[in-house]
Parts: structure tokens; sequence; C-alpha cells
């Protein structure tokens, strides 16, 4: 991972001339993201191309995404070496999403940055994003998502269908809704 974004969160206006950009940026994402889609597995070398293309930068020969793929920006995504994503995960990575080295994602995860105010008078008048960090060697199983401003610790699993709100510590196994640490996965501890 290039290790040059700051870590910030954002709050964007939807009625202003920085949303006016990020939806002329979310458009593309999305047009890139259906031509994803339209790739089979065997079409690896292409599905890499256009996930380059999409984040603004190569990924590595060892990154391995199983369409369909969704997102809604693209441009804050980093993924590392050997990074598989399964079918039909989202990532929404408007103040960025980094993904390790040798990170597992499993089916139908949901990765999301942004979210809206809950006040319903401020809803739709601004979009707030914070920042993901997936640290090297997470496994994250099927249908967790995980919300905006947290860190996975390296070594981490999170278990299918937990929903990370909090960070999770390295070497950590987390489960739940909300997610929460169950046990150290350290070499050497007892199960």
């Amino acid at each position: 991972m290039d290790g040059d974004r700051l870590v910030r969160t954002t709050r964007m206006h939807t009625r202003s001339a920085e949303w006016d950009a990020a939806s002329k940026v979310i458009k593309r994402s999305m047009q890139l993201t259906a031509e994803i889609n339209k790739l089979s597995f065997d079409d690896a070398a292409k599905v890499r191309e256009l996930f380059s293309e999409l984040t603004g930068r190569t990924v590595d020969d060892t990154f391995t995404l199983i369409p369909p793929f969704y997102s809604a920006y693209g441009r804050d995504l980093r993924v590392g070496r050997k990074v598989f994503i399964n079918q039909c995960c989202t990532i929404y990575d408007m103040s960025g999403v980094d993904i390790g080295d040798e990170v597992m994602i499993g089916p139908n995860v949901n990765i999301i940055t942004s979210g809206h105010a809950l006040r319903p008078s401020e809803r739709r008048a601004y979009v707030e994003a914070k920042p993901i960090v997936i640290e090297e060697g997470v496994w994250i199983a099927a249908a967790v998502t995980i919300i905006g401003g947290v860190t996975i610790g390296e070594n981490s699993v999170i278990a299918a269908g937990s929903v990370v709100t909090k960070d999770v510590p390295a070497n950590s196994l987390a489960a739940g809704v909300p997610a929460r640490v169950i046990r150290s996965l350290e070499e050497g501890c007892e199960p």
C-alpha cells in the first residue's frame, strides 16, 4: 500500500461544488464497475485492468476479484498484494479504504465509509465519511459489514454476518452485531 493517504473524516455538503465533483467520480465508478460486472472469473487480467482504472493505481498481478463488485467512488481505494475479494462485495471508499497484503474478503461483504446524519432535517444536506483500514493478513468472512472510522488489526478474523463498528485489535477473532472480540488468535494461545 502507498501509505501516502492522510487519515481523515470527510463531510461533504450535497449542494456544493465539492459534491458536484464527487458526483462525477461516482458516475465514472458506476460505469467502470458495470464493465467489471460483465466479466467472469476467467477474465482475471481484464478485471485487474479495469479495477486499476477504477482506483487510479495499478493493482498487483496477485490481486483477485470475482465479479460482481460494486463501488461508489473508487479513487480512494487501495489494495495490497495477494488480496482476494469474493463476489457481490460493495466498497464505498469516499474517505478512503486501505486493504493490506494477503487480505481475504468473503462474498457479500459491505465496506462502507459514508453515511448520513440522523436528524431528518440534515439527512439529505451532507454525506459524512470516515476511512477504513484493513491491515495485512485479515480474513473477512461472508456477509460482514464494516462501518467507516474503524481499523481491523493484522491477522484478525471477522466472523460471518458481523457488523464492525469499532476497531478490532491485531490477532483477534471478532463476531456479532455489533462485532466484539471473542478471543485472541495469537500463536500459542488456547482456542
